[in-house]
């Protein structure tokens, strides 16, 4: 599909509000697996890139810069819609608008911007703070306005439930789709209840974000699509896969002293050079005369 139809491809997708299932990728090999898998779009997650890149917490160390270069280096990896976690937007709403234009460059199809102040948390860790209502639905005006083209979408997120409460929580997203978001996105409800409510007092698709081991229950992705949600985000779980993945086949060598190919516990040679695409480097090695 061209690239630049899966904005629109996103959106009717999130339109449909059958909690299409979307998994965080924190590099872009991590993306290809996603995207080999059968996913239909891909989360690039902060808090997976900032554990990932710098094997730190979630706690606002990422930049622009460096979300973008992910951003172009999943871009080129994948051909499916890309939603890009731009935390608070990096900034106030002049830097908001700086953070749209640099993203939509470097290949998102969608960029998600919090109303956490400076530096941010991750959505289910305690003790959040969040910036005025208002200043918020500045930082929004200002990711609308930015955009190039209006099938990029605005996905305005809320933190507000732990700090204000459910009802100012989603007042707070009311006044953000009233500002021009397309997608709204109430972070860390902690109960069924809460969760049903959300698409259902809301006029545009939502996101809810499952997180192994956070704050929200863990519903299936049936009982969220039968709920309403556009998006169901699994921001991390790959990240943490992959986690689990190392830690076991490292004990292993660690134990026995040697590693062979053929086992559960690791991918063959051959499936990696797959991944990253290794027979079409060749090929084109071979079309340029570099091999004969």
């Amino acid at each position: 599909m061209d690239l630049d139809q899966l904005g629109k491809l996103l959106r009717l997708k999130l339109e449909e509000r059958r909690g299409l299932l979307v998994p965080g990728a924190a590099d872009a090999l991590s993306a290809r697996v996603i995207a080999s898998l059968g996913f239909e779009a891909i989360y690039i997650t902060g808090a997976g890139v900032t554990n990932a890149l710098l094997g730190m917490p979630d706690l606002g160390f990422i930049t622009l810069t460096e979300i973008a270069q992910h951003t172009a280096a999943i871009r080129e990896a994948v051909n499916i819609p890309i939603v890009v976690d731009a935390d608070t937007g990096f900034g106030n709403a002049l830097n908001v608008r700086h953070t749209v234009r640099v993203l939509e460059r470097a290949g998102a199809d969608a960029v998600q911007i919090e109303d956490q102040i400076m530096p941010k948390k991750c959505g289910h860790f305690n003790n959040k703070s969040v910036i005025a209502a208002e200043e918020m639905a500045g930082k929004i005006r200002a990711a609308v306005d930015a955009r190039s083209s209006n099938d990029f979408l605005i996905i305005a997120r809320t933190d507000a439930i732990v700090v204000e409460g459910f009802e100012p929580a989603m007042e707070r997203a009311e006044r953000y789709v009233a500002a021009g978001a397309d997608v709204t996105f109430v972070e860390a409800p902690e109960s069924i209840e809460e969760i049903r409510k959300i698409p259902q007092r809301l006029s545009v698709p939502q996101v809810i974000n499952v997180v192994v081991g956070g704050k929200t229950p863990v519903l299936t992705q049936e009982e969220l699509a039968k709920m309403g949600f556009g998006l169901v985000l699994y921001a991390n779980v790959a990240l943490q896969g992959a986690i689990a993945g190392m830690q076991a086949a490292l004990k292993v060598l660690k134990a026995t002293g040697r590693m062979d190919e053929g086992g559960a516990m690791v991918a063959s040679f051959a499936e990696r050079q797959r991944l990253v695409k290794k027979p079409f480097f060749d090929e084109l090695n071979r079309k340029y005369g570099g091999e004969k």
